[in-house]
């Protein structure tokens, strides 16, 4: 059956024009040609969005979005509250309730819209995720040439036979052109990203074009699914080294998790999104998207290489002034531009990395690294988790803002994003940190806490760990050098902190022993600690069956 045919069937697509499975050259060509929106905000809405630099389609495509749209829109994310799964989903102000007669409604008026405007919709099929059982069929119908091409580069094609795609398939339709009346569609603004689980499709309507969107709305689907089916679906970055230890690494912005995670003597399975399976690690995805602000490009060359590469995409980093696209060679973009937004990306296949994991997959992880970023200056930087506390410190998610990155931060603020990635766990943060255990017990998995925030003070007094020191300790955790060392226990925070550790100073080890004045580091602590234990009372940790362990 034809995808036409498919689509007619399923949504009643009967008078638009679909632009099939082309290649990525085609679809470059049909982005510059075609993609037209709101990119000035005070333009008329029908600029070019889409762009090539001087290398052509040897290079990357360049996009801009909508201006009021340079990052996920979470205030206007919902799914669908059918019975189904009213109550196993987890409803937060950045997953929203959405009325099931309402999307009934919604559906066929975008599809109506569509039909009105002969659009011209291109499309193509990939999966989410590596491994041939649970990998999910996706299919996307949009109206920019652009998301096609992205969605091209960080899914994979050809996983598994997808016969099933019409029956067991998602399908994500992105309509930029549908301006959602509130009173009319059950919206809160102009724009949506809905999904309806139960029916297998996603919409994102209006002003919304960011192209991570079309990445995201998928892994928040696949953390419905996989747990369901008792899999492990994980926010994190993950590799392997050369005699099969593969390692897991959960953290939130800022806390190293890319960086660390590249490492020469490790091959990478991926960087963000992964499943843990009876089979062991695998990624759910082909490519990375990465943060271009202020990118170091000595200390990232897979990226800065990767700028130059063939069907790679930019994202909202603004042209060199007073120079056409067209005239520009990509490595002289100004990655320190925040004029559009600081939130600028780089999509690009995996195989941009010159050393990938075959398959991008691994076996049953040895060690888990709960990554984290104490601003405060007070947690240890490495300690060893019992079950209990890795539940506790995963459901958790901790990490901190530092003083004057955000209007009126005047010092760290704490940040807890349950499961290190909270707007995308569909399920409650328990099922996933039960998962999470069970699979540890089954595998003998050891985990750890790793801070790469501030030693010797707070942020402003103290200054970062030593990047040389963080490794150490990871590469020691990595290699089971810290299994059977000798610990002691943290008087606040009740964690095992190691006494020992190869290439880095003792001292270095117990944090209170870093700051000149140790009441002054006792009173810290014990204010972080009852940051933690108010977060746990706030989101009711108690009641899903977490243990208090501090």
């Amino acid at each position: 059956m034809s995808i036409a045919t498919e689509l007619d069937d399923q949504f009643g697509l009967t008078t638009v024009t679909l632009r099939s499975e082309l290649s990525q050259d085609e679809l470059f060509a049909e982005a510059v040609a075609n993609d037209r929106g709101w990119v000035d905000p005070d333009g008329a809405g029908d600029d070019q969005k889409a762009f090539a630099t001087k290398l052509g389609t040897e290079g990357p495509l360049v996009f801009y979005t909508d201006p009021t749209c340079t990052g996920r829109p979470t205030k206007d994310t919902f799914a669908v509250a059918r019975d189904s799964v009213r109550d196993e989903l987890w409803w937060k102000p950045d997953f929203q309730q959405f009325d099931p007669a309402a999307f009934d409604a919604l559906l066929p008026r975008v599809i109506d819209h569509l039909n009105s405007r002969n659009a011209t919709l291109y499309t193509t099929d990939v999966f989410c995720g590596w491994d041939t059982e649970f990998a999910e069929p996706y299919r996307f119908i949009g109206e920019y040439a652009t998301h096609a091409y992205f969605c091209n580069i960080m899914f994979p094609k050809g996983v598994r036979s997808d016969v099933d795609r019409a029956s067991e398939g998602w399908t994500l339709i992105n309509v930029p052109s549908f301006r959602c009346v509130p009173e009319r569609d059950g919206t809160l603004t102009e724009r949506a990203v809905i999904v309806d689980i139960e029916n297998r499709v996603g919409l994102v309507l209006g002003r919304a074009d960011y192209c991570g969107v079309n990445k995201k709305t998928m892994f928040t689907i696949m953390n419905f699914v996989l747990p369901s089916k008792g899999q492990l679906s994980m926010h994190c970055s993950a590799n392997v080294g050369r005699d099969g230890d593969s390692a897991i690494l959960f953290g939130l912005s800022g806390t190293g998790k890319t960086t660390l995670s590249a490492d020469a003597d490790r091959q990478l399975i991926g960087d963000d999104e992964h499943v843990w399976t009876d089979a062991g690690i695998s990624n759910f995805e082909n490519g990375c998207y990465a943060k271009l602000i202020d990118l170091d490009k000595e200390a990232e060359p897979v990226i800065a290489a990767a700028l130059s590469m063939k069907g790679t995409l930019i994202e909202n980093v603004p042209p060199v002034p007073d120079r056409d696209l067209a005239e520009t060679d990509p490595q002289d973009l100004d990655l320190s531009d925040q004029s559009i937004t600081e939130n600028t990306r780089f999509a690009y296949p995996l195989d941009c990395n010159p050393n990938v994991a075959p398959g991008a997959s691994g076996p049953h992880p040895r060690t888990i690294v709960l990554l984290t970023a104490d601003a405060f200056g007070v947690l240890p930087p490495l300690s060893i988790l019992d079950e209990q506390q890795v539940m506790y410190h995963f459901v958790t998610g901790f990490t901190s803002k530092l003083a004057g990155t955000e209007v009126g931060v005047t010092e760290p603020e704490a940040t807890f994003s349950s499961c290190f990635g909270a707007p995308f766990m569909s399920h409650k943060p328990v099922v996933y940190a039960r998962l999470l255990a069970t699979n540890m017990r089954d595998h003998k998995t050891r985990c750890v806490l790793l801070n790469t925030g501030w030693s010797g003070g707070p942020y402003g007094v103290g200054s970062r760990m030593s990047i040389k020191h963080t490794r150490a300790l990871l590469d020691a955790a990595l290699a089971g050098d810290l299994d059977d060392v000798e610990t002691e226990i943290h008087p606040i925070f009740n964690l095992a902190m190691p006494r020992d550790c190869p290439g880095v100073p003792s001292e270095v080890l117990n944090p209170r022993y870093t700051w000149q004045d140790e009441e002054a580091y006792d009173a810290a602590a014990a204010k972080l600690r009852d940051m933690f234990r108010a977060n746990y009372v706030a989101k009711s940790f108690a009641e899903l069956g977490v243990d208090e362990v501090m």
